[in-house]
């Protein structure tokens, strides 16, 4: 069963987005992929938020550039998390002003922020999301994070031996 819906404002966001889409497929997460526009295809991201959970999605993540309002639509019209992944674009002040309009969400529509082109760890925090009622994903993800651990060891005895 789809377990995280990932969805991004345009085309254009795939290659920042599909950082999230590869962590999720390593991590065995079942997820969908759709181009969903907060500002050129309203009525479908209305539906896609309303009709989420009822899927069987656990966790949504929005990706969007410029004015980056998908994040925060979504979250208005569904129960489930949503992480906002700002995505630096063309038409942007340097990726902030995505940042912002995600991050600076009103008291009752909460979205998660990563960083701008953070969709790594928007996958990640997917993950652990989906692992606290999926024993099998939190293993992975608990193996994950040893593997960075073993790394971060193995770099420190190579520069202190």
């Amino acid at each position: 069963m789809v377990k995280v819906g990932i969805i991004m404002g345009s085309k254009s966001d795939l290659p920042v987005m599909k950082e999230a889409i590869d962590i999720l497929k390593n991590f065995d997460v079942e997820i969908e992929v759709d181009i969903v526009s907060a500002h050129r295809t309203p009525e479908k991201m209305m539906e896609y938020g309303k009709k989420a959970h009822q899927k069987g999605l656990k966790v949504i993540i929005a990706g969007a550039g410029g004015a980056a309002h998908l994040p925060g639509m979504i979250a208005s019209f569904t129960p489930l998390p949503v992480i906002g992944v700002p995505i630096r674009s063309s038409n942007s002040i340097d990726g902030w002003d995505s940042v912002l309009s995600i991050l600076q969400m009103p008291g009752g529509v909460p979205v998660a922020t990563v960083a701008l082109d953070g969709a790594k760890n928007a996958g990640i925090l997917a993950a652990q999301i989906v692992g606290t009622s999926d024993p099998s994903i939190l293993e992975k993800v608990n193996h994950y994070k040893e593997e960075l651990k073993t790394k971060v060891i193995n770099s420190s005895k190579k520069i202190n031996p």
